[in-house]
């Protein structure tokens, strides 16, 4: 998602081009498998107003991407109320002290809490804006492959403006360097745009499946290839969220539609039930 934007109409013209395939591959992998057995190994239902628990948390900081180059500490774009996390995106009302146009809130569990295998669940409501992009997602917290995106990404949720529905997606040196389509490493899903979704994916030695309200929506399967980084996923990730503006992919923003928010109810994390 981050590094490199990729998913526009040609992409989805390419995907509708394959789709003989990728219905063939998911056939192969709709086979019924055993249900996982989870437990509960970590959670925040944000239940003290006020309070970032830092021991799980910490805000992102600002970088050069698309997705991080708004990034600030900025205490405003930071609630913990009502039992939510929210997170905003606002114009910039002191260039003195920052000289970025736009500011964005985002928090991650990056050397706080990874888990491998293991199933994720974020409850929220996300806002709309022109330009808006609101992700949940997932990074190696270990660089077991080398440099991005040899450690592979998983894009639990990303809306872009005011869109129907949200992408969920696979990356790695496999699908971007080596530009690889099959297995299907994508999907759009429809979500309810003015109330709360829940957004989930399960990861596990042989598969990913991402799933949407409880449902699944896609499965990405490890395969037998003699390509490099199809399936790097045996290692520990941890949790992005984050509220962006603008890039490559989502467009400009508009500033006229901001502020916008991002309402997280809670993340919940299992992992298998020995």
């Amino acid at each position: 998602m981050k590094k490199v934007i990729y998913r526009t109409a040609a992409l989805l013209g390419a995907a509708m081009l394959m789709l003989p395939n990728v219905m063939a591959a998911q056939k192969t992998n709709s086979q019924k498998t055993k249900p996982a057995k989870w437990k509960l190994i970590w959670k925040d239902d944000f239940r003290k107003d006020g309070f970032l628990d830092s021991t799980k948390w910490s805000k992102i900081p600002r970088g050069t991407a698309d997705w991080d180059n708004y990034m600030s500490p900025r205490e405003d774009l930071y609630e913990v109320k009502d039992g939510h996390l929210i997170l905003h995106g606002i114009v910039n009302d002191r260039t003195d002290l920052d000289t970025a146009r736009y500011l964005t809130g985002g928090v991650w569990t990056k050397d706080k809490f990874s888990v491998q295998y293991g199933k994720i669940e974020i409850r929220a409501k996300l806002g709309e804006a022109r330009g808006s992009w609101p992700a949940f997602w997932m990074l190696a917290q270990d660089q077991k492959y080398g440099p991005y995106p040899k450690n592979g990404e998983i894009d639990i949720m990303e809306h872009l403006n005011y869109d129907s529905v949200v992408y969920q997606t696979i990356h790695s040196h496999y699908t971007l360097n080596l530009k690889q389509e099959t297995p299907q490493r994508f999907t759009t899903a429809p979500i309810d745009r003015e109330g709360y979704n829940t957004y989930g994916v399960e990861f596990y030695p042989d598969r990913v499946v991402f799933t949407l309200n409880g449902v699944p929506t896609l499965t990405y399967p490890k395969i037998e290839t003699e390509l490099e980084g199809q399936f790097p996923f045996d290692q520990a990730y941890y949790l992005l969220l984050d509220m962006q503006l603008g890039g490559g992919w989502v467009g400009p923003v508009d500033p006229a539609t901001l502020p916008v928010k991002m309402e997280i109810d809670w993340v919940k994390v299992w992992g298998a039930k020995k």
